[in-house]
């Protein structure tokens, strides 16, 4: 019954955004109210998170714990070529046509009935592109008749939905310095000047400097620009603004001037509080002995105001990061209830190995707990939300060895990759749970000199990624933000590096590197569906409704992170197949009530 209750909850919030859903990919018009309005609606996904705030939540309870058993595959659509890699997508679907991305800057159209394509487009990569971290993308954004994504070359492009033809193209940042771009725009609205798109930025490995622009969706004019790191200067409609913070707040000399913090993953939008919410990537160099301070802000999350760019709080959830723990990862708005009151909080699972509690209205600190297991960085996190290092599992000086060239190795916990890496986690109003993609795994981490070159990678840092337990690195974790508590866990083998999803009908979502799609039961997690895709699932699924049916998609292709930096945890999966496909889902209509 409850969620019947949650299912006609959202329906009756929809008096702005369903009219006009009726259509065909010819006279497309997705409209600012269908995106904000997209967790409550069934037959369409119009933002990647499955809503403005990220749930990647649906109220579709078609397909159920009883029948999911009867879930088959429709057909499946292949990226073709050699250009594979890692494929972390999340479609889109609109009127019966689905929008697609691909690794190397690719994007299709495809009819949902049929799965034939109606368009591909490929970006014209330069050589020396950049990208730290596999030749991803990560989704696209759709407004009116246009959908938008970034490029490796760091551009954001504007495509024609109906023909993809390219109506404009801009620039990001200088890929010949180490920016580049891989996810998925974020379209939010505003008073002052309409729907805007936003954008961040990838690159912190190079010494760029973490920044979100926001355009205007018609021509891709710059609205306006806010670094995240301290000392530099915003920018409002071609005019310099505000300083984000103050020169030398927190870094020393010039470090600030390469500080990193990009903005990498994308970001999140509260329509309640009209705020924008990005997380920014590690401070340049890894070598935390060069830039002594907090380092703001990077490893942070930010909440933006998206009319004019400013920023209304900040929260750095590991000051002075000396581990790579980016703090890029989705903040998720979501009321929570405890002692008695309803809180209006933001969630997120930090590559540091906590899982945080703030105030979404102004950064306040409410928790934090562990979400992996023997973390040994930090004991713990002050009642002010900073951590409690340990400083001796801090790598050390190089400065201070005997030959100035390489400081003392650490064992730490967890390694780089993060408790929680890109993967979104996804949360369930019926069970007031999250569901956590995360890793069990170590790292041996160790400090070496360098100097900022234009180009080139900006590390000052070896390492070496290797697992803790014998019989699984991977892990599903079901958290209670109320009270830190894990309700269930699920434990694979080889790291999961996937997206959730999880819907009305009690079902949660990913998928695994060994190729399985599977559908967990969203109280007690037990397994209740696989199938085998064939290769390795990196990316995030969404479900929709069409004809009365419901429907799954998940984008296949294994890569990532992982294989490219995993150390010995990439040669335990290096028998994993490269791929690159969309494979669609649904349960007959004659067995949907079976």
């Amino acid at each position: 019954m409850k969620r019947k209750q949650t299912l006609l909850a959202f329906a009756s919030t929809l008096a702005v955004g369903v009219a006009g859903f009726a259509g065909s990919a010819s006279a497309l018009d997705v409209t600012i109210e269908d995106i904000m309005n997209d967790q409550a609606t069934v037959d369409d996904v119009v933002s990647n998170g499955l809503g403005p705030r990220g749930h990647r939540y649906s109220p579709l309870d078609i397909l159920n714990k009883d029948n999911i058993k009867n879930l088959y595959p429709v057909w499946s659509f292949s990226f073709g070529g050699e250009k594979q890699r890692g494929q972390e997508s999340q479609p889109l679907i609109k009127d019966g046509v689905m929008y697609v991305t691909g690794s190397y800057s690719r994007m299709w159209a495809i009819d949902v009935a049929s799965g034939e394509e109606l368009w591909q487009y490929d970006a014209r990569l330069p050589e020396g592109i950049l990208p730290c971290c596999d030749v991803v993308n990560r989704g696209a954004a759709i407004l009116g008749d246009k959908v938008f994504f970034g490029t490796l070359d760091a551009k954001i492009v504007a495509l024609d939905a109906k023909t993809g033809k390219v109506i404009w193209r801009k620039t990001i940042g200088d890929y010949e310095a180490g920016y580049s771009y891989t996810a998925a725009p974020l379209i939010v609205p505003t008073e002052t000047h309409g729907p805007l798109i936003l954008t961040g930025n990838s690159g912190g490995e190079f010494g760029i400097v973490g920044a979100v622009e926001a355009r205007h969706p018609d021509t891709g004019e710059l609205i306006w620009k806010r670094p995240t790191i301290e000392g530099h200067m915003g920018q409002y409609k071609g005019e310099d603004s505000t300083m984000t913070g103050t020169v030398n707040e927190s870094w020393a000399g010039d470090q600030w001037k390469n500080g990193g913090g990009a903005v990498w993953l994308g970001g999140t939008y509260d329509p309640g509080e009209k705020l924008a919410y990005f997380g920014t990537s590690n401070p340049a160099p890894w070598n935390s002995h060069l830039r002594p301070g907090d380092n703001k802000w990077t490893a942070s999350r930010i909440a933006i105001n998206p009319e004019n760019g400013e920023v209304q709080w900040a929260f750095q959830t590991t000051p002075h990061d000396g581990w790579d723990y980016d703090g890029v990862n989705e903040f998720i708005s979501f009321d929570m209830e405890k002692d008695g009151e309803t809180i209006k909080a933001g969630a997120t699972a930090d590559r540091n190995g906590f899982f945080y509690v703030l105030d979404r209205t102004n950064g306040e600190f409410i928790s934090a707990d562990p979400f992996v297991q023997n973390i040994n960085w930090a004991s713990g996190i002050d009642e002010n939300g900073r951590p409690i290092e340990i400083p001796e599992n801090r790598p050390g000086n190089p400065a201070e060895s005997a030959d100035g060239k390489k400081g003392k190795s650490v064992m730490a916990i967890p390694s780089f990759l993060g408790g929680k890496n890109w993967m979104p986690m996804a949360y369930s109003p019926d069970t007031s749970n999250f569901y956590i993609p995360s890793n069990e795994w170590a790292m041996d981490i160790w400090n070496e000199p360098v100097t900022y070159k234009k180009g080139a990678a900006y590390l000052g840092a070896g390492f070496t990624i290797k697992p803790i337990f014998d019989d699984y690195i991977g892990s599903l974790k079901a958290m209670d933000p109320a009270t830190g508590e894990i309700k269930w866990e699920y434990k694979n083998k080889a790291p999961l590096w996937g997206g959730v999803m999880t819907t009305g009908g009690g079902l949660v979502f990913t998928g695994t590197p060994e190729g399985f799609l599977k559908a967990f039961d969203d109280e007690t997690g037990e397994e209740l569906w696989k199938f085998q895709t064939g290769t390795g699932i990196v990316s995030s699924p969404i479900t929709w409704e069409q004809d009365g049916e419901q429907y799954v998609a998940i984008v296949t292709g294994w890569g990532g992170a992982v294989p490219l930096w995993g150390g010995e945890v990439a040669k335990v999966v290096s028998y994993l197949n490269q791929g690159g496909s969309v494979w669609v889902f649904k349960v007959p209509e004659g067995l949907a009530s079976k």
